[in-house]
């Protein structure tokens, strides 16, 4: 059975509004699953350290947790999987992986504080299905020095312990703004491992492999709708009429020292 990986978001803002007075907001909403499971998302705005959260638990226990970080542009994806004791793993085994947040792609935390649930019953399916991204994740990242990225990758990501991922051109980015080069390492490509497979065709576990993850959220608030007045003489005054609703995919692929640590490509 899965730990939580800490209190409750509802919990957690609360907390937070009495300790610094951060403006919190939670949103919860029913979704299906591309499995037809259906699960509910809970979506919390924090509008005074400006970022949005987004969690939800898929149907075999996995929990993903999205958080946008407005104020330093940081997407941070974490995946907790229940582990396969039988198999000698740990309870649950925790991903993370870090990108830069594009504008546009999410609306602002100050908008989604805003959003109220009319029909919570309802189950909610995104107006737009984007297509899935392939992201490859080449360089690790020291979680002691990445305070410098998010203030949130470190309660975020603390229980990926060296399973934190992001990929070399955020990292050239990154380090144009002053960023110390000294969190980041460079995994190693297939050109240094010029037997690396794919950890779907490996079959000795303690083999290094290219592991692939993919998760989507399938809804999140992605663009503001705007809708215009007209005044006397027929000019237009646009204002906030609504949100655009957006589903997501992302396929992540990195390197791992071991297959041991990639047993669900064995499902796929």
């Amino acid at each position: 059975m899965l730990v939580s990986p800490g209190p409750p978001l509802l919990l957690l803002c609360a907390l937070l509004t009495l300790l610094t007075l951060t403006r919190c907001s939670e949103l919860k909403v029913r979704v299906r699953l591309a499995d037809g499971h259906i699960t509910e998302e809970v979506l919390e705005a924090d509008s005074e350290q400006d970022s949005i959260t987004l969690e939800f638990k898929q149907a075999d226990g996995t929990l993903i947790t999205f958080v946008a970080d407005f104020k330093q542009d940081v997407k941070i994806f974490r995946a907790l999987i229940l582990g396969e004791l039988e198999r000698g793993q740990s309870q649950y085994q925790a991903l993370c992986f870090i990108t830069r947040l594009n504008h546009n792609e999410i609306i602002p935390s100050e908008s989604m504080a805003r959003l109220r649930q009319k029909n919570p019953h309802t189950i909610r399916a995104a107006e737009e299905k984007r297509a899935t991204e392939a992201v490859s994740m080449n360089v690790a990242v020291n979680l002691t020095r990445a305070w410098q990225l998010s203030t949130h990758l470190y309660n975020t990501c603390s229980m990926a312990h060296e399973a934190v991922y992001t990929r070399e051109a955020d990292v050239r980015h990154w380090l144009d703004t002053g960023v110390e080069g000294s969190m980041f390492e460079i995994l190693p490509q297939g050109v240094e491992v010029p037997d690396l497979q794919s950890c779907r065709s490996v079959k000795d576990l303690w083999q290094p492999c290219s592991c692939s993850y993919s998760l989507r959220l399938e809804w999140y608030p992605c663009l503001l709708k705007y809708c215009r007045n007209r005044d006397a003489v027929g000019r237009g005054t646009p204002y906030k009429c609504g949100i655009k609703s957006c589903s997501k995919g992302y396929n992540f692929t990195y390197y791992t020292p071991h297959k041991h640590l990639c047993l669900w490509e064995e499902e796929t």
